[in-house]
Formats: structure tokens, sequence, C-alpha cells
């Protein structure tokens, strides 16, 4: 370190140095941040005990700021530009395998040579702040040598940074006009829009600053009027996420509002930064005071901390939230996290409203549930021997996937029209359901802790039941058709549907260890939860688009149905677009599963519960009822532990997206367990088919919910 501030040449613009000397602070392991702690007071001393070197480095920092472009460090750097998700997600793709040509006559593409590690910003945001601003102190306070010109650096950030506020400003108020922000905000319209006058507030502001660095003002304006402005835009902001969770949101609207708020946020900061009245807050993302505090450990008594305190505090806060920003800008993980959050959110938010259909509290919905499964387990039936005979054609592979996927999605989607139920379909969207309520218990106190774990075993216990009462309404209806329809064909037609060999291949297929059934139900249990996530996501694109006004503006479907069915219909449509197409895609997949791991040559294929019973029905019939007991039972128990996992794939993965979604976190698992083994202890009966009435715990409405 001491010869590479040796070798400091205060002229040079050339950044060399100053990479050899980030270097020498960077730890060589990624987590040793006692090592950068150490480097970083160690440079701090050597420059203390020479003046002179730490002018020529002073110099040398100054000479660069001056010859360099400050204004897209501050208005780009973790902020997403305006090309839309999609293509930036292709940019830094791309980046990520071929990085982009750099141009060092810009502050922020220099960064990318001097931070040139992926996690430089936490080991420079595990330094202390006192660390970091007594260096700074050292180097802007070495007195310089009599012949020494006076340096512009201050001059220089200063006009970046005011460069970036209006840069910003007029981002905010170009994409505060964009049409789809508008269409999901009217008011904007009827008012004047807070986008623009923030931007007409901005340039007041500026104007006024150049006036008193020109000199011909003394005293100039704060900016707490355009804090004000800018208060508005974030509250369109938030009325707009709200009012997503009815209305529907989509990926560019969602883009569209994170790169609102990162630009709001910014242009706080700035503000904050820039700001000569020091009248103004800090930006309320960063707490200012704890970082004052920080940096200056033993403030005057029972007194706040000194406004230019918190300005320093805010400057380093800033340059580590540029590193940060700077190391992590390809990288897709927080492009994902940022966007797709509100999207899910809002996604799951329908699923769990279509789960409250599958949440029943009385033994009367439980047989109302149990005739809708039981009308699907017809359904199922039919699905079953229709697949048999398909595969009796012999068609070509793609061919025969396409006639599985149209026997599949057909069957499923006219189980959705006539408001039967299949059990596996329920876990993807009563995960949502808990979920829902974990987010609305999670509002409240730690003094309802024990309230919140009672609730939700009490929603749990319903789901529980719930979900048994189906898959036993499903079976006792899919196997009885089955056998019946595969007897009949032999009564009709003299001959077996199926072949002895056929038979037990069908019987075998749902062994529980000699066969891969438990691999398959579980690949059975992921695409449930894929169609579980297409459904919330269409329900969602039904309310954002307006499905029903649309539909119902189509003149020939007026014409051909009329104006009242035409209004029915696409009221249905708008209401059902999303379990229509969740059936159609979970159809597809279950149709094409098979053929896509013969085309691959790996061991691909699905057990789904209904239909592995529906095929025991049918070997059974092909072999003329004779099979051992021994080997029923182990199919038997091959189908149970199928269904078991089906329902725990679904469920399990269905809950972890929707409490990801949420941002919820549910710490009690322990607690709820015992919560459950009391009520099974207590009333046996009750947990497995339901009270007589309503359990005497008060629910919320949306818990009731029942069809």
């Amino acid at each position: 370190m001491l010869a590479i501030l040796e070798r400091l040449d205060p002229h040079s613009d050339q950044i060399d140095l100053l990479v050899d000397l980030v270097d020498k602070l960077r730890p060589h392991n990624p987590r040793n941040f006692d090592y950068a702690r150490a480097q970083v007071r160690t440079l701090t001393q050597l420059l203390k005990g020479n003046a002179g070197q730490a002018w020529a480095l002073r110099r040398y920092i100054t000479t660069l700021l001056e010859t360099r472009r400050h204004t897209s460090l501050y208005s780009d750097v973790g902020i997403l530009s305006n090309d839309g998700f999609f293509t930036e997600l292709k940019k830094r793709i791309a980046y990520r395998i071929l990085p982009p040509a750099l141009d060092e006559q810009y502050l922020s593409d220099t960064l990318d040579r001097v931070l040139c590690r992926e996690d430089d910003y936490k080991w420079i945001r595990a330094v202390p702040t006192a660390d970091w601003l007594e260096l700074f102190d050292v180097i802007s306070e070495a007195p310089p040598p009599g012949d020494a010109a006076p340096d512009r650096a201050r001059q220089v950030t200063l006009r970046g940074l005011l460069d970036a506020v209006r840069t910003l400003s007029c981002r905010i108020c170009a994409l505060g006009l964009e049409p789809r922000l508008i269409h999901a905000h009217m008011e904007i319209e009827e008012v004047d829009s807070p986008f623009l006058m923030q931007n007409i507030e901005t340039n007041h502001y500026l104007d006024g600053y150049a006036r008193l660095m020109a000199g011909d003002a003394t005293v100039m304006e704060d900016a707490r009027h355009l804090l004000v402005m800018l208060d508005q835009c974030e509250d369109v902001v938030l009325k707009i996420r709200r009012s997503a969770m009815s209305s529907g949101t989509t990926v560019a609207l969602t883009y569209l509002l994170v790169a609102l708020t990162q630009s709001i946020d910014r242009m706080r900061k700035l503000l904050y930064l820039v700001d000569t009245s020091g009248a103004l807050p800090p930006a309320p993302t960063v707490d200012v005071e704890a970082l004052a505090r920080e940096a200056a450990p033993a403030p005057v008594a029972g007194g706040p901390v000194a406004p230019v305190s918190q300005r320093r505090a805010a400057a380093v806060a800033m340059a580590e939230e540029l590193a940060e920003a700077h190391n992590t800008k390809y990288r897709v993980r927080g492009l994902l996290r940022d966007n797709v959050d509100l999207l899910a959110r809002n996604v799951t938010e329908n699923a769990s409203r279509t789960g409250e259909h599958y949440v029943a509290e009385r033994r009367t919905e439980l047989r109302g549930m149990f005739r809708q499964a039981a009308g699907a387990g017809l359904i199922v039936g039919c699905m079953a021997i229709i697949k048999i005979l398909i595969s009796y054609q012999h068609r070509a592979p793609l061919i025969e996937a396409l006639l599985y996927s149209l026997n599949y999605a057909f069957g499923f989607m006219l189980v959705h029209v006539l408001h039967f139920t299949i059990a596996t379909k329920q876990p993807a969207m009563t995960a949502a359901r808990i979920a829902a309520a974990l987010h609305e218990t999670a509002q409240h106190g730690s003094a309802r802790r024990q309230v919140d774990v009672e609730s939700m075993a009490s929603l749990v216990t319903k789901v529980f039941r719930t979900q048994i009462v189906a898959v036993l309404g499903n079976l006792v209806t899919t196997i009885p058709t089955a056998f019946a329809l595969a007897y009949g064909w032999w009564y009709v037609f003299g001959q077996h549907l199926v072949s002895p060999e056929k038979a037990h291949h069908l019987i075998d297929d749902s062994h529980p260890w000699q066969s891969l059934a438990l691999l398959h139900a579980a690949i059975a249990g992921i695409w449930l939860f894929v169609s579980g996530l297409v459904s919330g996501y269409y329900d969602n694109k039904a309310l954002y688009t307006r499905m029903a006004q649309r539909v119902q503006q189509l003149r020939w479907l007026r014409r051909l149905l009329g104006q009242d069915r035409s209004r029915r219909f696409s009221r249905y449509l708008e209401d059902n677009l999303g379990g229509l197409m969740g059936n159609l895609v979970f159809g597809v997949l279950m149709g094409v599963t098979a053929t896509v791991g013969f085309l691959l040559g790996l061991p691909l294929d699905i057990r789904h519960v209904t239909f592995s019973s529906a095929n025991f029905a049918i070997g059974f019939v092909g072999l003329d009822q004779q099979i051992t007991p021994e080997h029923a039972a182990i199919t038997v128990l091959g189908i149970a532990l199928i269904g078991l996992v089906n329902l725990t794939v679904s469920f399990g993965l269905a809950l972890w997206v929707a409490l990801r979604a949420r941002k919820v976190r549910f710490h009690h698992g322990f607690r709820l367990l015992r919560a459950l083994g009391r009520r099974l202890r207590t009333a046996p009966l009750d947990f497995f088919i339901g009270p007589r009435d309503a359990d005497g715990v008060a629910e919320p409405a949306h818990h009731r919910g029942f069809k």
C-alpha cells in the first residue's frame, strides 16, 4: 500500500493507481470483513503520517473526478431503464455473457474497473461509516503546497448531482404520463398530474440553485414544496398498487411502478445531499440518524445529531448504495425479485379467492363438496377409458400426445363448467387461502399470537377434512365408473378392453416401490401447482383487461347469442377464465409429459390418484377379477401414496409461493401442530367430518365462503 502511495501522480487522470489501491483494501476472502476494516484504518494512519501523500491522493482523485462525467452514475445506476421488463431481462442475460463496451469518460463506467468483483459492495458496507469518514477527512483536509491550483472536484460533483436531479425529474414526469399508468389511475386526467407538477417545481428549484452558484442570489427557497409533489407522486403509485389487487396488473405496469419508485427515492436522496438550507428531511428509506450516530458515537448528551453529520452519513450511505447497485446491475435475480413480487401477489390473491370455495366448514358443506367430487369422478372414469382407446390407435408420438392432451383438457374443463371438483386441484388454491390468512393475522401485534395460531389451526383443519372428503368423493365414483365401463365393454364386444399384459401393466404402474409411481406423482403435483399459477394469472389478466366488456363489444357474438346471453357469457368468461385456462394447461401438461420423456430418453410420466384408481379398476376387470389380496393391498397402498404425493407437492409449492409473494414468514409450525393435535384429541369426529353447525370460532366472512 505504501508503494502505491509513493507512485501517485497527482495530475494523472489514469485509473490504474486507484484500481491498485482499492485492490489492496479488498479482502482476498470475500467474507473476511475484518481485513477490509483493518486495511482502511491502516491507509488512514499512513496518510495521517504523511501529509504530502495525503494531498497527492486528494489531487489525484480530484483529477479523476474533474475529467469524468458524473450524471449517469447518480441518475441511472440502481434504477431500472425505460426499456421494459423483457428488454431489460434480455440485456442483463446478454451482458452477463458478454459485458458491454466501456467509456471511461463516464464515472459510472470507471467503476467497472475499480469495483471489479460482484461482491465488492459487501466489504465496503462492512467497513464502519466512522472509518470511511475519517479516511475522507484525512484526504480532504490535507494541506496543499503553496503552488497548487485550486481543485474543482466539489463544484463538478455538485453539478453532477444537480444534473441528475433534473434528469430524474424528467424521467418521473415521462413515466407518470405513460398511458398504462393513466389507464390504471384515471384520476390523473381529472386533476393536475403530480408527475408534471414536480417537474415544474424541480426546474424552479434548480434555476434558483443556478442563481445562487453564479452569485446572483444570496439565499434560495428550500425544496420542501418539491418534496410535497414527490409525496403526491408516491401516493399515486401506492393507490395503483392497492387497486391492482382488485383490478389486476401486468408485468409492464409492475415494471413501470418499480422504476417510478426507484426514481422518486433516488431524487429524494440527491435533494437531501445538495440542500443548502438544512431544513429538508432525509429520504424515508435511509435512517441517517442511525448512520450519524455510528459515525459520531459520542454526540452531545440529550441533543440531536448535527445536520452536517447527518448529511455526511447520508453521503456515505449513497456511495454504498451506488457500489451495490453497480455490482449487481446485471443480476437477473434482482430484476425478477423487484418486478415479479407484485404480479405473484396478484396471481396468488386470485387463487386465494378461488380457494375460499374449497374450504368447507359444516357437515352440510362437506356433503356438498362430496357430491361435487363424486360428479368429477364420473368424468374422470370416462377419461381413463378414452385414453386407453386412444393408445390403441398407435398414432405417431406427437399426434398421440396431442390426443391425450385434448382428452385431459376437455375433461378437466368439463368438470369446471359443471361445477364439479377434482380433489388434487384444490391444494394450489387452499394454500393461497392459508397464506392470505397468515398475511392478515401478521398485521396484529404479539399479544394476539396465540389467537392467530388457533385461528390458523381452525382453517387448516377445515382444509384438511375438505381435502379428505373431496378425494373420497372422487374415488367413490371413479372406480365404479371405470369398472362398469370396462365390464360393459366385455359384455358388449365379448372381449376385454385390455389384454392381460396391459392389465398387469396398469396395475403395476401404481406399485409404490417397484415402479417410479411416487416420482411420477410428484411430477403431477408440480403440474397441479403450475395450473394453479396459470389460473391466478388469467384471473388477474381478465380483471386488468376488462374481459367482460371486451367480449360484450363483439357484434357477431351479440347477433349470435342475443344481448342478454352475450352479457351473461361475457361475465361468465371473465369470472371463469382462470379456471378454464388452468384446466386447459393442466390437461396439456398431463398429456405431453410421457411423450417428452420418450423423446428425451428420460423416465418422465405422471401418476394422478384418480386416474391410477381408474386404471386399477380397468386392470382388475381385464384379469377377470383374479388378483391376489396381497397384490391388491400393495396397489391400494401405492394409490394412497400417489394421492398423498400429489397433494403434498402441489400444496407445498403453492404455499411457499403464496407466502413469499406476501412476504410472510410463519415461525410457529410446532405450535400449530400442537393446536391441531388438541383438536384431534378433543373432537376426533368433528376433526374429520366437521361439526353439525359452526364450530364456535368467530371466522371472517371470507373464511366461510363456499360454493
